[in-house]
């Protein structure tokens, strides 16, 4: 009997053994749902305009309301050290600072029916989450619900117990600013709809709405419409009990409108039950919802939908192999799954998409239309790894960024939804256009793209993109006592130097020549601001006098700070990633920015969930023998802020961008600016990684990169250089990296 049993364990295990786990299977959705770094753990679909999201920014009655005490618990639909939930939102944003979207929203529950979200909430248990696919059990009700998506619809399964069973659809709770919404009851099985989105991080951009309609498998018992009535002070009627109270209409199948409504749907289940709801989204029309729905789920198949989306998932991570430590796979493939949710698809399955600037209606002829250009993030690493490694991908966002251009005169700065909302500063859709075409992606109209990027550079006036131009171009930088609106003069200026070099560098390509000199120019202005007596980029009058009295640590930890944006002069200290060469010469050669440079990690000062300052790490490489330094910090700044935990992401992921840090810090490549073809070369995390390269882009179809005791080299050849070019790695080889140790 012992010897069976042996036997049976040892088949047992050689069985697990032989299953080798696939790339989608070392994602962690739960990563960075903590720490503030704003993803969610919920059915998403790669780049889908939908996903179902458990929503637990709410609070239990009689608790203490976390809004008060933490504003940035509005960002995110989700965070991980909550546990009080309100229902499961449809349409979401993954990693940004800022709230929008977190809308229609559906809550099961049982027993009696109660349309106040503070009393039907509940705690959950057991919670499960996959690509594709969450689950977890409401505590309150015994229900376990479970959710699934495609590229523009959501499905959820509810397993209710025995006796009355309710799904409520909640209008009213969601993360935008925007209040506003219609439904209509169409039958006992069927809710049509929109909710008005819009004024993301609380400017006055145009407000759109999220069309939808819902479908249920079961048939509902009752069902009706609901409102939450106003409050009204000194009023005596029949009527008042429903003031500030949630009001049903049974049986309402006439349209609802107002800022707090609802539908639900109500069953009398004899015995244990799945019941399931499709939901189809759109941003131009209810019927274009329907058809989505139809499209991409005529019939109630859950499993199958859950199967697809993994696979799709799976195909896309698949794209890069890796050899290493279990822990380290986690990290890096849960990376990888958050750098392909932003941009996301935002047209119909039948190519209609709501135009930008305006409330037309354009039509893609059989292309993708992108939406959620986080450009002052992602120009930065997010786009250049799409490029290296998806690089289909991204020549259809800057198809999209063009055509952006042409419908509303402007290239997109922050878009959400063909809506700009004119957040941060700077002009990072220039710098897109320029990295992805000089990157080799050429198949987008760029003559279009470049007229659109040498407008935003000359334009004087009325100048969406960069509203301090008539500044800068007068004077050479921004004024600290002329900025505009979001202020941040140093830091706006730094940005319009990256951008004017990327013009530059795009301008000669294109055999612009005069263009390219003049942005050339223009670019190296950034040394008006250095001031040599503190080693600072710094504030400076319109009369050329530096901002006085001045405190480079002012802003460290988000106050405001004259002058800066998002941080303090040393996160800014060393940005001019176009320009090393000359910024090390003004700092007084590599010996003094040597010293300097380690000063910045040293004081505290290096800020890993800030984007100015991110590429600082790789900056080592630029002192000739100090190239160990850069694989050293890379690997402490990996191991302190990125587990295989919630709060393994530093900070806000910014729509993947430190996401896409980590990536390439642990294949042990950076591309230190946008523009410039060379990356930063140092140790990798993994032993081995294998990129698959696109034969329609790129020469190569296989990219190596494997750590080595030996010096640097490629295809054999050794690199005299701690750099390699991109035009160099897409030929395909093997790239030998040396494992740098200490030498000192």
């Amino acid at each position: 009997m012992k010897i069976i049993v042996a036997v049976t364990f040892l088949a047992s295990f050689a069985l697990q053994a032989s299953v080798k786990k696939q790339p989608v299977d070392w994602v962690n959705p739960f990563i960075g749902t903590s720490n503030f770094g704003a993803t969610h753990p919920g059915a998403q679909y790669p780049h889908g305009m939908a996903s179902v999201v458990p929503f637990n920014v709410a609070f239990k009655q009689g608790e203490e309301n976390p809004f008060e005490k933490d504003a940035s618990w509005h960002s995110r639909p989700y965070v991980h050290d909550n546990k009080f939930l309100t229902g499961y939102s449809h349409v979401n944003l993954s990693g940004v600072g800022c709230p929008d979207l977190g809308s229609i929203l559906l809550m099961p529950t049982s027993g009696d029916l109660e349309l106040d979200p503070e009393q039907y909430g509940s705690t959950y248990r057991d919670e499960v989450a996959t690509p594709g696919y969450y689950s977890s059990i409401l505590q309150k009700y015994n229900i376990q619900a479970e959710l699934g998506s495609t590229l523009r619809t959501g499905i959820s399964r509810y397993t209710f117990p025995a006796g009355k069973a309710n799904i409520l659809l909640n209008l009213g709770l969601g993360l935008t600013n925007e209040s506003g919404s219609m439904l209509k009851v169409v039958a006992n099985d069927e809710v049509e709809g929109f909710k008005t989105i819009g004024t993301f991080c609380y400017h006055p951009e145009d407000v759109r709405p999220v069309y939808f309609v819902a479908k249920f498998s079961k048939p509902a018992n009752t069902f009706g419409s609901w409102k939450k009535m106003p409050t009204y002070q000194g009023v005596e009627a029949d009527w008042v009990k429903y003031n500030n109270s949630y009001k049903p209409y049974p049986s309402y199948t006439l349209p609802m409108a107002g800022d707090n409504i609802g539908a639900y749907f109500s069953y009398d289940l004899d015995k244990p039950q799945q019941i399931e709801v499709k939901v189809g989204i759109s941003y131009v029309s209810i019927e274009n919802a329907r058809e989505n729905l139809m499209a991409e789920q005529p019939a109630f198949n859950f499993e199958q939908v859950k199967s697809d989306a993994k696979q799709k998932w799976n195909d896309l991570l698949s794209r890069i192999q890796v050899e290493g430590k279990q822990q380290q796979k986690s990290i890096f493939y849960s990376a990888l799954y958050h750098v392909l949710i932003h941009p996301n698809i935002i047209q119909d399955s039948n190519g209609d998409y709501p135009l930008m600037g305006s409330h037309g209606v354009g039509n893609t002829q059989g292309k993708n239309r992108y939406s959620v250009f986080s450009l002052w993030d992602t120009s930065r690493n997010l786009h250049p790894f799409l490029s290296l490694v998806y690089p289909e991908l991204q020549s259809q966002m800057v198809n999209t960024m063009t055509e952006m251009a042409k419908e509303s005169g402007w290239l997109p700065k922050w878009e959400l939804l063909g809506m700009e909302t004119q957040v941060m500063v700077g002009d990072p859709g220039s710098v897109v256009i320029a990295d992805t075409y000089l990157r080799g992606i050429i198949d987008f109209d760029i003559n279009s793209a470049y007229t659109a990027a040498k407008k935003a550079a000359l334009q004087t006036e009325n100048n969406l993109l960069r509203p301090d131009n008539h500044q800068y171009i007068e004077h050479g930088y921004v004024p600290v006592d002329k900025e505009d609106t979001w202020g941040g003069s140093v830091s706006t200026s730094l940005e319009y130097y990256i951008a004017d070099w990327n013009l530059s560098q795009l301008a000669s390509t294109l055999g612009h020549t005069k263009d390219a000199e003049l942005f050339s120019q223009r670019a190296s202005n950034y040394k008006k601001l250095f001031d040599a007596s503190t080693g600072m980029l710094r504030p400076k009058f319109a009369n050329g006098q530096w901002l006085t009295p001045y405190d480079p640590e002012l802003g460290r930890n988000f106050e405001p700070a004259p002058g800066y944006v998002e941080g303090n002069a040393w996160n800014y200290r060393f940005y001019v990633p176009h320009d090393m060469p000359g910024l090390i010469e003004q700092l007084g050669g590599e010996e003094a920015f040597l010293e300097q440079l380690i000063a910045c990690f040293a004081t505290d000062n290096f800020d890993m969930a800030n984007e100015p300052d991110i590429t600082y790490p790789f900056l080592f490489n630029y002192v000739k023998g100090q190239e160990w330094r850069t694989g050293e910090k890379v690997q402490q700044l990996i191991a302190q802020h990125y587990v295989n935990a919630p709060h393994g992401i530093p900070g806000n992921d910014d729509a993947g961008t430190l996401s896409a840090w980590l990536l390439f810090a642990m294949m042990g490549i950076y591309p230190v600016a946008p523009g410039d073809m060379d990356y930063a070369l140092f140790t990798p995390t993994f032993d081995k990684i294998s990129i698959k390269l696109s034969e329609k882009y790129y020469s190569g179809k296989t990219l190596t990169i494997e750590r080595s005791n030996q010096p640097s080299s490629f295809n054999g050849q050794a690199l005299e250089r701690p750099f390699i070019r991109h035009q160099k790695l897409t030929k395909g080889g093997h790239l030998s990296s040396q494992d740098y140790q200490k030498e000192y």
